[in-house]
């Protein structure tokens, strides 16, 4: 090789070892850059990951997280998918996640509430007996409850009883359902006829069409239900809606210790005191593939730590710190007990 071929051969070779050595510090970059959490899933979750993104920017503005509600479902399927780093879920994990390679941490607990119109016909009767498990099972499920009147026990009220419920897969419905049974989402108006059922997507579709018709039922997570702040930073039910009280000792009677539900601090202390139970009631989860890593494991850790006392003031009820200790240790490890290898 003459020694112009030769001076070619070496200026080429340092272009290639040049050109490698940028892919390879780009894609360094690339990955230390990589500094957005994306975070999809429960509506009923949502205004609480909220306030955690911004209290959590404020110690670490390089670090942009991103909140899309779509629902528990799609939450953890993209989860699982690898779409989103952290899967909002407002239900249990169930086997078939498990076996897909779910891993999560709990961080909070809410409920679900039914609601009614505030101009419901026999809102006064129901304020006063309350709705057992039982009737809201003929009402959501079998349908053996389809007038306002033959829920009081008046038969010159014929008004029909119209169900809302949710079109997106959800924890709120799946929560709902368990309360009445071994049900799931899809048993919520599965033997109702048409006219009095409709199916909507997110709390806030199910909250704006309870208000719109005083013949309507539906349900929704505390987070939705009580927004409407008053003077004194009292949290009350939104403007045209009423939480349907639940007759808990089945007697036809509200006792003053069954009405939890005059504003998010009363039903916040009757979920810790357990008086309101479980299910509606029920446990929220951060949910990803195998293992929370990186910022994004750094973020969760802030969560079950620091990011616990804001817990309370928005409208969610603290886990015990026991369990919140137990979260920790699996946030550390990547594994769970039920998670089996």
């Amino acid at each position: 090789m003459n020694q112009s071929n030769q001076k070619k051969m070496k200026a080429l070779v340092a272009v290639l070892i040049l050109a490698v050595v940028g892919i390879v510090s780009l894609s360094g970059c690339t990955t230390q850059q990589k500094n957005t959490i994306k975070i999809e899933g429960a509506f009923a979750l949502q205004p609480m990951m909220q306030v955690w993104a911004t209290e959590y920017q404020k110690t670490h503005s390089n670090v942009t997280i991103d909140i899309n509600a779509n629902g528990a479902g799609t939450g953890m399927a993209d989860a699982l998918k690898g779409i989103a780093d952290i899967g909002m879920v407002s239900r249990a994990v169930n086997n078939s996640e498990i076996s897909q390679g779910a891993f999560w941490v709990s961080v909070a607990k809410d409920a679900v509430i039914a609601t009614m119109n505030a101009d419901n016909p026999v809102k006064d009767i129901l304020l006063v007996k309350g709705v057992t498990k039982q009737q809201f099972k003929d009402i959501f499920i079998t349908g053996n409850i389809s007038t306002w009147g033959q829920l009081v026990g008046n038969e010159n009220i014929t008004d029909k009883i119209i169900v809302y419920t949710r079109s997106d897969a959800c924890g709120a419905a799946d929560t709902w359902a368990k309360y009445m049974g071994k049900y799931v989402q899809n048993d919520i108006g599965s033997h109702l006829p048409l006219e009095r059922l409709s199916a909507v997507n997110g709390d806030n579709a199910v909250v704006a069409q309870v208000q719109a018709n005083p013949f309507a039922i539906g349900y929704d997570n505390t987070g939705y239900v009580y927004t409407k702040k008053l003077a004194d930073n009292t949290v009350v039910p939104a403007d045209g809606i009423l939480p349907v009280p639940i007759d808990l000792n089945g007697n036809g009677t509200l006792e003053s210790t069954e009405y939890v539900y005059t504003n998010r601090t009363t039903i916040v202390n009757a979920i810790i005191a357990n008086v309101f139970p479980s299910p509606p009631a029920r446990v929220e989860n951060l949910a990803t593939l195998h293992k929370f890593t990186g910022i994004t494991q750094d973020f969760v850790h802030w969560i079950l730590t620091t990011g616990q006392q804001y817990v309370l003031d928005a409208g969610y009820v603290p886990l015990p710190q026991a369990t919140l200790d137990l979260q920790l240790q699996y946030l550390e490890n990547g594994t769970r007990p039920e998670i089996t290898k």
